[in-house]
């Protein structure tokens, strides 16, 4: 069975860090390419926000202008695990973050629908 499973969500002040685990199961990792996404309450119209995306298979990375600097995404084959390290929260970036992967190792993919596995979300809160 395949799953991806996200982890390390909490409530924190602004400013602060906290790091996501995204632990896959059920596939060949190290072929695939991890997408972050995220979604904000009230948002639900909008979509699933896109991060960021990291190759499996030597660790390229993409992110979006708007957390360059403050995100960063690795992984860790021999875990199976992918994680997303945030610091300077800010109030804005509450919002369920989720992993996905999709089996290119280098898709880019910015929307949510075009991956073929999906986790079910982390909440992540930033006070201010």
């Amino acid at each position: 069975e395949v799953q991806l499973v996200e982890s390390g969500g909490g409530l924190v002040q602004a400013g602060g860090s906290l790091r996501l685990s995204c632990a896959a199961s059920g596939f060949t990792f190290d072929d695939y390419a991890i997408g972050w996404f995220r979604q904000a309450p009230g948002n639900e119209r909008e979509g699933h926000s896109y991060i960021g995306s990291i190759s499996t298979t030597d660790g390229m990375l993409y992110y979006e202008e708007s957390v360059k600097g403050r995100f960063t995404l690795s992984s860790d084959d021999v875990k199976n695990t992918a994680y997303l390290q945030m610091n300077s929260l800010k109030p804005e970036d509450t919002a369920v973050y989720y992993c996905a992967a999709i089996g290119d190792s280098y898709a880019w993919k910015q929307d949510w629908n075009d991956y073929e596995y999906w986790g079910r979300g982390t909440q992540v809160t930033v006070s201010s």
